[in-house]
């Protein structure tokens, strides 16, 4: 893996808007700490399907912009909505002094029959390009491990080519646990010609019961060498992060070594986990 060498390392942290007033503080303390420890190029905000987090995303990246001074990177999701209402939104966050955006298509919800203007991503990208030109960084989503959804590998890739050609700047991976999909998945690009950094994302394992449930539902895989393991520690949660941290850890240096150009932590609004990451990689 060559291709990724070259570009400026940058880590990232991504939260998804809090539900209550208690969880608004805990995900404020979690960006400050952040911060402190590995001040960041940047926080992602997640969007809600179809829209439903729109006012919650807002409010988030405007807290965590405000107490932390972290760039912050909204997520924008397509499905289910007008370009007049993405158009505004866009505005609304260029007034707001946000200049990246992470681009989705999102997830359609049951019962929608409706999908909106916009069907993929690579067509939002488009038209952010459009109508707001290069004020904002585009993160995209990649995974090495295929997208769900794909019906192959070679038409996942594809998929991936067009949102570059559409005119993102950057992508951030799916999480996994194997660095060698990252390898290959790399690899795949650059036999593409799709050259643009390619940052992996990176779940700390904290909770083996949320992660294989969380997994099933997004596509990752765990595999079986560490589910077997992580079984086997039972409900002795302290195991499981001591595990987790090292085995994660060694994965991340192992990217890092090869030319990965970065890190980008699925935090779950926590701060300890990742920072244990972070801390044993001594950067």
């Amino acid at each position: 893996m060559k291709s990724q060498q070259h570009y400026t390392r940058s880590f990232s942290c991504e939260f998804f808007p809090a539900k209550t007033e208690a969880g608004a503080d805990n995900l404020r303390n979690a960006s400050l700490a952040l911060k402190k420890e590995m001040n960041p190029s940047y926080f992602s905000v997640t969007y809600g399907a179809g829209g439903s987090d729109q006012d919650k995303t807002f409010s988030t990246v405007d807290m965590i912009k405000q107490a932390s001074g972290i760039n912050v990177a909204p997520h924008l999701t397509c499905i289910g909505s007008k370009k007049n209402e993405i158009s505004k939104i866009l505005e609304d966050y260029k007034a707001k002094g946000i200049n990246r955006i992470v681009a989705l298509r999102g997830d359609i919800p049951k019962g929608m029959d409706n999908p909106g203007e916009l069907n993929y991503a690579n067509e939002l990208i488009s038209f952010i390009r459009e109508t707001t030109g290069e004020h904002f960084t585009i993160e995209v989503a990649a995974y090495p491990e295929f997208h769900p959804q794909a019906s192959n590998a070679t038409d996942d890739l594809k998929n991936f080519r067009q949102k570059v050609m559409a005119g993102a700047n950057s992508a951030i991976t799916q999480y996994f646990y194997n660095a060698d999909a990252y390898f290959r998945f790399i690899d795949d690009c650059e036999k593409m010609a799709i050259d643009i950094p390619v940052i992996p994302g990176i779940m700390p394992i904290t909770n083996y019961t949320s992660l294989a449930r969380f997994s099933a539902m997004c596509g990752a895989e765990i595999p079986l060498w560490l589910s077997k393991r992580l079984l086997a520690f039972g409900d002795d949660t302290d195991a499981i992060k001591d595990y987790g941290t090292e085995i994660v850890t060694d994965m991340c240096q192992r990217l890092l070594d090869a030319g990965a150009p970065g890190l980008h932590f699925y935090t779950l609004n926590q701060s300890e986990a990742s920072l244990r990451i972070w801390k044993n990689l001594t950067l």
